[in-house]
């Protein structure tokens, strides 16, 4: 599988881009999120994708983070989103904007995005609720470098099923000085432990 692309941007044309890559040019379907993140025509990028095999095509979906691949991910596995819907929501809400809605169980904001009809908008509501729980949180750790302890911490306060925003609160409270992942999760369940 294509799990990421990193080249010069050739065209984009909504919700398609172009970009090569050691001379070879891929065409990148992308939500606007995406396409609000990325430098001009002619600039480097680097941007995240997913592969869609379907009889007919390989399809790359593009996205400028981990967090809008992994709700792409979460929501082609609700019965009923296929890829075009699951961009038309990244591009019609936030990430923390489709959280909330599915948190609030509120079905008319996601009714109000194009492609998106009744049926499917109390769909995601019901199907996304576990998921967005489990491995969709407010991009709370947004501000932590990618592999850094702190973020593998965070990760694994998620996966033990803390909320992002709690996750985040404990780990804070773990305090400086800590440098081992470890030594983050155990300090940070420490504290939660002492509330």
């Amino acid at each position: 599988m294509i799990g990421s692309l990193k080249g010069i941007i050739v065209s984009k044309s909504p919700p398609q881009l172009s970009i090569e890559v050691a001379g070879v040019g891929y065409d990148v379907e992308a939500p606007m999120s995406t396409f609000y993140a990325l430098p001009a025509v002619g600039q480097s990028a680097r941007i995240l994708t997913h592969l869609v095999v379907r009889d007919d095509a390989h399809i790359l979906y593009g996205f400028a983070t981990d967090a809008e691949r992994a709700l792409f991910r979460s929501l082609i596995k609700v019965s009923g989103v296929g890829p075009r819907i699951a961009l038309a929501i990244l591009s019609g809400v936030s990430i923390d904007a489709f959280i909330v809605c599915v948190q609030q169980q509120d079905s008319a904001t996601l009714i109000k995005i194009p492609g998106v009809g009744r049926k499917i908008a109390e769909r995601l509501v019901i199907e996304m609720r576990d998921r967005v729980g489990a491995t969709l949180t407010p991009n709370a750790d947004s501000n932590l470098p990618p592999g850094s302890p702190a973020a593998e911490a965070f990760h694994a306060m998620v996966a033990l099923g803390y909320k992002g925003p709690e996750a985040t609160r404990l780990l804070q409270a773990a305090g400086p000085g800590t440098q081992s992942t470890e030594e983050i999760i155990r300090r940070a369940l420490q504290r939660a432990n002492r509330e």
